[in-house]
């Protein structure tokens, strides 16, 4: 993978590009695809965004999102526009197998591609041209860094503005997580001076939950909380039918996993849910807990230091279960100061 820098020059060719992130696209996914889109445009190139699966609908309102290809729904139409791409961005995962139904496309596909990224151990061979930086609080902020350092700062209008914010804001938990550096701040100034109103972004990101999400939540922490006060753990596993019987969309589960985190003394903070076809995981963490190295080892997944994510063919008790065992072997890691 040759450095980002040795592709800005393909910038000033006009070319069909394809925009795709990891599945089921957070605020950061989202944020960074659109806000490359609206950067792009502007450069004569011909811009297509592909989802790989279904998104929040509280990422509804983004500047440009109706325009996004869901590629479960539209695999056909989708498949035309890869096959005519020039270049590939693929924002905000590290490794293919995390577009889900996509990744056999990308693998085909024989354009140029470029990764973005912020999470760790990236799949270098499978691109032609990226940066991968975990000390990044968000692939946004990445994306910012890609418009001004190819030369085109002056190019970030409010459309790009209001897509990087959103990314920026949910993956530093709205600027309190230890990536946020003084890099984020001043991004977010530049912003702002271009006439961004953060407020109404935060708004429709978190004032926009329905009635059953916060019962949803009630009943998640009431019923499928347990707290393993011996590893200083708190763990949570949601069942398909509470899905079911709250009526819990995409998106809907975001978050939850932070609550645990909420609690004194709790240092890892860990969630399983039911999908039909697999058990996803979410790990988080305070301090010096590796949750990206456990997940690696132990639930087929990864992500960043104190935020990883993992899945499991398993049921959600043996999954839970084996959960428990292996903590075992992280007592004296997790009652560490």
């Amino acid at each position: 993978m040759e450095s980002i820098d040795q592709f800005f020059p393909f910038l000033n060719t006009p070319a069909n590009i394809v925009i795709t992130c990891h599945q089921k696209p957070d605020g950061d996914a989202m944020g960074s695809s659109l806000g490359m889109y609206h950067f792009l445009i502007q450069l004569g190139h011909r811009v297509t965004v592909i989802s790989p699966t279904n998104w929040a609908e509280f990422l509804n309102w983004m500047p440009g999102v109706g325009k996004v290809i869901n590629y479960e729904y539209n695999k056909i139409r989708a498949q035309e526009i890869i096959d005519k791409a020039d270049i590939i961005f693929c924002l905000d995962f590290n490794i293919l197998h995390r577009t889900k139904h996509l990744e056999m496309p990308l693998l085909k596909a024989k354009c140029i591609k470029v990764l973005i990224d912020h999470h760790e151990q990236p799949q270098e061979e499978a691109f032609d041209y990226g940066i991968s930086k975990t000390s990044k609080c968000s692939t946004c902020e990445m994306v910012y860094d890609f418009i001004v350092d190819s030369g085109h700062a002056d190019k970030i209008n409010i459309d790009i503005a209001r897509s990087l914010y959103t990314g920026v804001m949910t993956d530093t938990g709205s600027f309190r997580f230890p990536a946020t550096s003084p890099s984020v701040h001043l991004m977010v100034a530049h912003l702002k001076k271009l006439g961004l109103e953060h407020t109404e972004i935060h708004s429709n990101i978190f004032d926009s939950a329905l009635e059953n999400k916060l019962r949803f939540t009630g009943f998640a922490l009431l019923n499928r909380m347990e707290v393993l006060y011996e590893y200083n753990t708190a763990i949570m596993h949601i069942y398909s039918q509470d899905l079911k019987r709250f009526d819990i969309k995409t998106g809907d589960t975001e978050g939850l996993v932070n609550y645990l985190l909420t609690m004194q003394g709790i240092r890892f903070g860990a969630i399983v849910i039911d999908r039909d076809e697999e058990r996803k995981w979410s790990f988080r963490s305070k301090g010096d807990f590796d949750v990206n190295t456990f997940a690696r080892l132990h639930f087929e997944g990864g992500g960043h230091f104190n935020a990883a994510g993992g899945r499991s063919d398993d049921s959600v008790d043996e999954t839970v279960r084996k959960f428990k065992l292996v903590l075992s072997d992280y007592r004296q890691d997790l009652n560490s100061k």
